[in-house]
This record gives C-alpha cells, structure tokens and sequence, in this order.
C-alpha cells in the first residue's frame, strides 16, 4: 500500500503523557516524589510539558499512571486550603501560580495502567479517550527549551500543514544510536523529510541514521488499532516503534527536526544541565545563577572544562 496523508487534516487537540514509570535512576528521591515531579527551577517536570502541549492548542491532557502515583493527580486538582491560606494572607500572586497550573478550558483526564508493559502499551491505554482522533505524546523525562514556539507547537503546525504523523528527531553520536529509535528518511531538507523505515535501539553499524526519535509524537488515530496488533517483545512490552512501523506502510510520517534544546532528564546529569540553562534564562535568576556558578568554579580551581 503506497502512504498517504490522512485528509482533511486535523488540528490537534488531545495529549498523551506517560507518567507510570518509577524513576528507579532518582532514588531514593523518588521513593515517594515522582520523577515527574522533579523541579527544575519552580516547576516540575511535568509542568513544562502541558505548558507545551496547551501553547500547541491542546485542551484535553490524558496522564497514564499508576495506581501508587497519586502526587501528579493531586498537583492538578484544586488545593481548596492552600487556595484559602494564601487567598486570606494577601499572597495573591502565589495564589494565581497554584489556580493557573492548568488554565480555563483545559481538562485532565487520569488513566490506570495496571502493569508497565511499555510505552506503546501505554499509549494504548489512551485509546478511550482520544478516538480516532490525532493526538500527541509527550515524554515529560524529554525537557526542550526554546525561547520562540515550542517544539510541539513546531510539530503540530507541521503536521496540520501536510495532514502527516510526526515524529521529533535529533542528530545523535552514531556510537548513541543503540539508545534510540532511528529513521531512515526521503527527501529530509531542512527540518523534516518522510520517514521510510524506523528501528528500535539498532547497533551502530546497523542504524540507517543518526536521526534519533525523541519525545515528541504527533500520531493518527489509527495508531491505536497498529498497537492492538503489536506482537509483544521482551518482557511483555509493545513498543511504540512497532505500530509506527506498521503505520508507514499506509501513511505519511515525517520527521521533523525541532528548534530548540532537548535536555534528557531522565539522568542526573540531563536534571543538571536543564537546571543550569532555566536558571540563567530566568529573568529574575540569570545573574544570581551565573555568579554562583562562576563562585563554585572559582572555589574548586576550575580554570578550563574539556
């Protein structure tokens, strides 16, 4: 079957966030705080993804959790005390902070995965609640700065222009190409191209590209019907990147090289450098953060990193 793009295309609405996984890498901090959680700055990681989903014009957030993950539902819904406390002691500023966490119009919806069986398995569980529709997916562990529009605002305009699936992408190390998906792609110019295969975590000598997958997908609903038939792999898993497979051989998916950052904060050391770069670009922080950095370089005898 030749691809084709779905027609007309449709603007996204809906967001998928997989947030069961258990951060086993940060404990024992997330023993009892989700790495979802974590803070960079004043927010936590999952914040700046809906953040970014809402920029892109999405007003309904699907959270697919755990039965033990109570602390994301808890920082979405109302804190009627803490509303109260702050709203009598006058701190009407950090009062709009914890009323805005989602604004106006924008809903979230909580879906139980009952075992970790991967991140399609996850995206599966979705299925109810998004429909035939197009969706996103956004990885919160994936933070991607940017100071104009967002990486999924880029990839949702995209995709409403071409009626394509889209995927992010980055260049990576050939040597890193064993912790990714990879593309193969036609045409690609610029910052996008059709995707004509993808592998998952291929060898280095093995991977078609250096163009890694990350996490940012803009999918057709018939995603959910490729993921239905998904044969499991180890341990029981359905990968994401099986269904894609399958869905290139009956529609466009593109990739698309966003602008922008992505720090992986599923590491320590991506936790760190997300930290550092929000820091010096916070209008309040910036030179408070650069003195105290230069301060501890200074107090180390750090005269040159390599």
């Amino acid at each position: 079957m030749t691809p084709t793009s779905p027609n007309p295309p449709r603007r996204v609405r809906k967001a998928v966030f997989p947030v069961a996984g258990l951060g086993t890498r940060f404990l024992p901090a997330t023993k009892t705080v989700p790495k979802e959680m974590l803070p960079i700055i004043d927010k936590p990681l999952i914040q700046y993804a809906v953040d970014e989903a809402i920029e892109a014009g999405c007003d309904t957030l699907v959270f697919i959790t755990n039965r033990y993950k109570h602390a994301v539902a808890d920082y979405f819904d109302k804190a009627y005390e803490l509303e109260q406390k702050l709203e009598r002691a006058g701190k009407l500023e950090q009062l709009e902070l914890v009323r805005n966490v989602l604004p106006p119009g924008v809903r979230a919806v909580f879906v139980t995965q009952a075992e970790a069986l991967g991140l399609g398995h996850a995206v599966l569980c979705a299925k109810e609640v998004i429909g035939d529709e197009p969706f996103a997916v956004l990885l919160p562990d994936d933070l991607i700065w940017n100071r104009g529009p967002g990486a999924l605002k880029q990839m949702t305009d995209h995709a409403a222009e071409t009626g394509a699936s889209v995927l992010a992408v980055q260049d990576v190390p050939r040597d890193k190409t064993s912790s990714y998906g990879i593309v193969a792609t036609e045409d690609f110019s610029g910052r996008n191209g059709r995707i004509s295969a993808i592998v998952e975590k291929p060898k280095p000598e093995d991977a078609p590209s250096t163009l890694a997958v990350v996490g940012r997908y803009v999918l057709d609903g018939r995603i959910f019907d490729l993921l239905e038939q998904v044969q499991p792999g180890a341990g029981g898993e359905i990968q994401l990147t099986d269904a894609i497979a399958q869905l290139l051989k009956e529609q466009d998916v593109h990739a698309y090289r966003f602008r922008g950052t992505r720090f992986d904060c599923g590491t320590h050391i991506g936790l760190i450098e997300a930290t550092i770069r929000y820091a010096l670009d916070h209008e309040q922080l910036s030179e408070a953060a650069a003195r105290t950095m230069q301060t501890a370089l200074d107090e180390l005898g750090v005269v040159e990193l390599e």
